[in-house]
């Protein structure tokens, strides 16, 4: 997109967007064009449009309600590329006009930028392309070009966060991962690691490596950091990668076409790290992705195996389709004691107890740590991208109790799935005083109004980005 930017009104001929608050509808309208509106065609409402002929101009009016959260704005403008292609050739003209808040325009032009994101890449007839369209911006807002550039990084971390989950798992393999990270590295100046099988073995990352054991794709332990010379604070990110999940020995019995979604964690701290490099924010950063793919063949990792780890606790397998949380302890452990980050975070559609639970409105959020906590479900209710906690009391920790081993990776029960997959992660952290786990299986990945089957949502890169805006 070619965007150019107005602070008076013009006489451009192109379809014109006109946001509107439901409380000032009338007026507003009344005032940019000099015609009234009938509010039984369009009253301002979220999630109202309306199109009509105005002064031989195309306008379509988008309601933004009376007190709009930036999640809903996002949405509203993300719908006009992606539902109203037809009204667009060549040019189109978002005209702020009289909109004085600066978080409803940096995230109307977020939206309408993801607006542009199709999931058709591999269709002979492709989606229409917007690279070429003439985006001509109408506001008075002081400092509306630093608006607009935040506006296409997010919309940019985002949609490659969509992609990431997106992809099928014959392309998006764990050497995929690498030569994206590769590319961000080399474009935001951040230093990248990665450890391929025979190193990750020197490293004593003995759970990731038993997981990918049964895949004909190498896995691949992926390091990005991110420095900041004036930064304060260092955050410790790490996303769960698995490229695709058949369960393993331990077969998936159902929805195992939808398992190239389990590196939901992995787009979405890759596509956070991503959006704090290119906006520059005033932290350290250390993102880990431990990336495999959980097969099956005459390799492949076995029921009640014992397996090492990279902190030295022996883990008895009862479920090789709990593989999530093996590698995540690698990752976590390594991370800790490599890094030290001040607060550890980490990503992973991991249970679908936790969609028991919450259904596909919030991820599952458990911490050490209660400031930690509130900070995350605050930026999580900011963005939309909500997290509810859930208790990691040491009651539950006997339920990982194996006799064989230090512990368990699965208690084989009905019940507390999602808590008792905490505390599993939680005994490989080294007693770190900061850290969450974020269990985002209902919500990386799912049906919504912008595609006819299920797809990445970006969930996390949003929560981050307030999250650490908000730390400073």
């Amino acid at each position: 997109m070619n965007f150019s930017i107005h602070t008076k009104s013009t006489d451009l001929k192109a379809l014109t967007v006109f946001p509107v608050l439901e409380e000032n509808a009338e007026e507003a309208i009344l005032k940019r064009f000099g015609t009234s509106m009938k509010s039984s065609l369009f009253s301002g409402k979220m999630d109202s449009s309306y199109a009509s002929e105005i002064i031989g101009n195309l306008v379509l009016f988008v309601g933004l309600g009376t007190n709009p959260k930036a999640f809903e704005i996002e949405k509203s403008f993300r719908r006009i590329l992606s539902k109203n292609s037809s009204l667009i050739e060549s040019e189109i003209t978002l005209d702020f006009s009289g909109i004085s808040d600066p978080t409803i325009v940096l995230s109307a032009l977020t939206g309408f930028q993801l607006g542009a994101y199709s999931i058709g890449h591999f269709k002979k007839e492709k989606p229409k392309d917007f690279a070429e369209l003439q985006v001509f911006i109408l506001s008075e807002i002081d400092g509306i070009e630093a608006i607009l550039s935040k506006s296409q990084k997010i919309a940019s971390a985002k949609a490659e966060a969509f992609k990431l989950v997106d992809l099928p798992p014959n392309i998006l393999t764990p050497d995929y991962l690498v030569e994206w990270s590769t590319k961000q590295a080399d474009k935001l100046g951040l230093r990248a690691t990665f450890f391929d099988e025979k190193a990750a073995e020197k490293e004593n990352l003995k759970a990731f490596l038993a997981v990918g054991r049964g895949s004909a794709k190498p896995s691949q332990f992926i390091i990005l950091e991110y420095r900041h010379p004036k930064a304060t604070k260092h955050i410790g990110l790490v996303g769960k990668g698995v490229t695709f999940d058949t369960g393993g020995l331990n077969i998936k019995t159902a929805g195992m076409v939808h398992m190239k979604s389990d590196m939901g964690g992995a787009a979405a701290v890759l596509g956070a790290t991503q959006l704090i490099a290119d906006l520059g924010l005033e932290i350290n950063l250390t993102t880990i992705v431990p990336a495999v793919e959980n097969a099956v063949d005459k390799d492949a990792y076995l029921p009640s195996e014992v397996i090492g780890s990279h902190s030295g606790l022996s883990i008895e397998v009862i479920d090789t389709d709990a593989e999530g949380r093996l590698i995540l302890a690698d990752g976590l452990s390594y991370m800790v004691k490599n890094f030290k980050p001040d607060h550890l975070i980490d990503f992973a559609t991991l249970t679908g107890s936790s969609v028991g639970t919450f259904g596909y409105e919030c991820g599952a959020l458990f911490s050490n740590d209660d400031e930690l906590s509130s900070a995350l479900q605050k930026a999580g209710m900011a963005t939309g991208e909500k997290v509810w906690p859930l208790p990691i009391w040491e009651a539950y920790k006997s339920e990982m109790d194996s006799e064989i081993a230090d512990i368990k990776n699965y208690h084989g029960k009905p019940f507390a799935g999602a808590i008792t997959a905490a505390k599993f992660l939680e005994a490989f952290i080294h007693d770190h005083k900061s850290w969450a786990h974020l269990d985002i299986a209902g919500v990386a990945y799912g049906d919504s109004e912008f595609s006819k089957t299920k797809t990445g949502t970006a969930f996390g890169v949003g929560l981050l980005l307030k999250f650490i805006e908000n730390l400073s």
